[in-house]
């Protein structure tokens, strides 16, 4: 793993938002705009590392996987902040008949240098981001400036192959919806859910577009529509479960949820046991369950316990995204949990690469590893103001 600087090309971000990144840069405090996309440096991997990471990854999703079936097993739902007795029986339910319910893809975050075993800081199985930026406008930057090379990246096929395959387990006759929020002001939900739209659409499937905010609800049908009053009978969403379960709709989402068992009226997609996979208390469950185990860092629900006088420890609340609310400590700083529930995480420093520290995006479609993001930050915690930089097999 090698970090290369390179002149970016000519008139770069046209040519990146003509392929779908329409956020190419990123809006800093001080009002200035910054490149998100960044090209000015790239990765350079070697295959045995792309083929060493594959592996890892596929490690990693089987044992969260045994993970979430150890949640649902021992009935662990209050350890993720699942109190609400109806959504722990759906998310349940819908792990149980898991194999009748769409389920697409996911993004861990690695921390990893090229010299030791890959370390997982966290998976996000629900609403995973990034994806477009690492399927589609870093392959064509490749086949421009290193034709001939190689990347990991099969992400646009593996989606589509993903859709073809699932299709059986989608009701028929009604299209796919796919929803986003509007209130993301940048685009990338609406660009992220306009991709998979287009990977459904390659598979076969007949779909349509709409922001969350205009789902309807009938009182009559007590069925969920569309913005022309089309029934949803199944539907893609880029928002959270623990928002989808909370908001004002949350009792009718929850009254019509198809679950695989064929009595509701509404397949969301990712399935509520996603919610298992992109909540920080599994990296704790992981621990339990896997002490030791070299992808892994210690990791505990109750506060940092030893790891304060150890490696330090990094506070993460239990649905943080983006680096909200992580805190960083250094050994022998003051232990005392904090109020809101986190997971507390060995501290393992990101690696610098010429003073840019880089998390690893791993992609997983269905159980398959599929691809890498790389996100560079100023700082240990990655934020709304990392950089993504393309990367290449060589």
């Amino acid at each position: 793993m090698e970090r290369r600087t390179i002149e970016p090309r000519p008139g770069w971000q046209q040519t990146v938002e003509s392929q779908g990144l329409i956020y190419p840069l990123t809006r800093y405090p001080d009002d200035s705009l910054r490149p998100y996309w960044d090209e000015s440096a790239y990765y350079v991997f070697t295959l045995d590392e792309v083929e060493a990471l594959e592996e890892t990854v596929e490690e990693l999703h089987r044992m969260c996987l045994a993970a979430a079936d150890h949640i649902v097993t021992a009935g662990r739902f209050a350890d993720l902040g699942i109190t609400d007795p109806r959504v722990a029986r759906a998310v349940a339910e819908a792990w149980h008949r898991r194999a009748e319910l769409p389920s697409l893809y996911g993004r861990f975050d690695l921390r990893y240098d090229g010299t030791g075993p890959a370390k997982l800081l966290e998976y996000n199985a629900d609403t995973p981001t990034s994806l477009v930026e690492a399927a589609s406008p870093q392959w064509f930057w490749m086949e421009e400036r290193f034709p001939g090379a190689d990347q990991w990246n099969s992400l646009h096929e593996r989606l589509v192959a993903a859709w073809r395959r699932q299709a059986r387990l989608l009701p028929p006759g009604s299209p796919v919806h796919f929803a986003h929020s509007a209130a993301d002001e940048l685009g990338e939900d609406l660009m992220t859910v306009a991709y998979l739209k287009e990977t459904a659409e390659q598979a076969g499937l007949a779909t349509d577009l709409l922001p969350v905010e205009e789902i309807g609800w009938d009182p009559l049908s007590g069925r969920f529509v569309d913005n022309g009053l089309r029934f949803i009978r199944s539907i893609f969403k880029l928002y959270p479960w623990e928002w989808l379960t909370t908001d004002r709709f949350a009792d009718h989402v929850l009254d019509t949820l198809d679950n695989g068992g064929g009595t509701g009226s509404t397949l969301w997609i990712e399935p509520a046991w996603k919610m298992l996979l992109s909540n920080k208390a599994l990296l704790a469950v992981l621990w339990e369950l896997f002490p030791g185990h070299p992808n892994l860092l210690p990791a505990h629900l109750d506060g940092p316990r030893d790891l304060a006088t150890t490696t330090g420890w990094v506070a993460k609340p239990l649905l943080g995204r983006e680096g909200d609310g992580v805190t960083v400590h250094e050994p022998g700083t003051d232990p005392a949990p904090r109020e809101e529930p986190c997971c507390y995480q060995a501290l393992a420093p990101l690696p610098a690469f010429d003073g840019n520290h880089v998390v690893l995006g791993a992609w997983v479609v269905e159980d398959e590893a599929a691809g890498l993001g790389i996100r560079e930050s100023a700082g240990l915690v990655t934020d709304e103001y990392a950089r993504f930089l393309p990367h290449v097999i060589l």
